[in-house]
């Protein structure tokens, strides 16, 4: 337990001298102010179109984000050599991925914070405050955009050689995942039986945390009827009073499986030299 503290520690001390945290605290906060602009002009409440129209902006935002600064984090260990000094102690490779995991969700989580924060203040200044479980649930949003893309991060920047490469990759992740995702999905489960379409659509939801947290958020701000009649499972589920906790369950899952994956390619490497 004391390696990780160790290690986030070491890694929020090295997220806050990285000038990309400080970049992207930069965009977020601007991006903040315009969400407010956005909300001085309509009242945000529940699933509307300018609600709709802010959480796309949030999710182009913020999965790019979190792949950048958790990919870039761990190829730099292996460009600059930290991790050839850091096996030589007695550092486990899951305490190291841990130290790693908590210590970029406490940076990430940071920025999003005070984004939100700044929001917050300034339109309680103002008097156009958000509705106070419509800003939650957008807060829960971004929160969970972070936590869920950041084991895809910590994967991109396993397998990546460089930052180049981590780049890449986390580029086209990002695309197909949020940008091209409802394209793909069409085109793939068209070409399929009618019979094998639901059980597809709900695992590569799952598979997909932009599409799973993204569908959560709608129907808990009641824009589950905009979602069409393939996803009226996931309305029912989520809707029920332990949907929140199913949802939270899945998410906990996913980052498991996740950080399990991370550590056997580290373990893997560092067992072979």
């Amino acid at each position: 337990m004391a390696d990780i503290v160790q290690i986030a520690r070491r890694e929020i001390k090295m997220g806050f001298r990285n000038p990309w945290a400080y970049s992207f605290l930069a965009l977020f906060c601007t991006f903040s102010l315009g969400m407010l602009l956005i909300n001085a002009q309509n009242v945000v409440e529940g699933y509307t179109a300018v609600t709709g129209s802010m959480l796309s902006l949030i999710l182009y935002l913020l999965p790019l984000m979190t792949l950048f600064l958790g990919s870039f984090s761990l190829t730099s260990e292996k460009e600059d050599g930290s991790w050839q000094l850091l096996s030589t102690y007695p550092i486990g490779t899951l305490s190291f991925v841990l130290g790693k995991y908590i210590g970029l969700s406490a940076v990430l989580l940071i920025i999003v914070a005070f984004g939100y924060g700044l929001m917050g203040l300034i339109s309680g200044l103002l008097g156009t405050a958000f509705d106070s479980n419509t800003y939650f649930l957008f807060l829960a949003f971004s929160a969970g955009l972070v936590l869920l893309f950041l084991t895809i991060a910590l994967f991109i920047g396993s397998l990546s050689r460089n930052r180049w490469q981590a780049l890449t990759v986390s580029v086209a992740v990002w695309f197909f995942a949020v940008i091209g995702w409802p394209t793909f999905l069409i085109a793939g489960l068209g070409l399929l039986p009618y019979l094998w379409i639901k059980p597809l659509l709900v695992a590569l939801t799952i598979l997909n945390p932009a599409e799973l947290v993204r569908l959560f958020v709608v129907v808990k701000l009641g824009g589950g009827s905009v979602l069409g009649p393939e996803y009226y499972q996931w309305v029912e589920w989520i809707s029920r009073p332990n949907g929140s906790l199913l949802f939270i369950g899945v998410c906990l899952i996913w980052i498991l499986l996740s950080i399990l994956t991370v550590y056997w390619i580290w373990e893997r490497g560092r067992s072979r030299g």
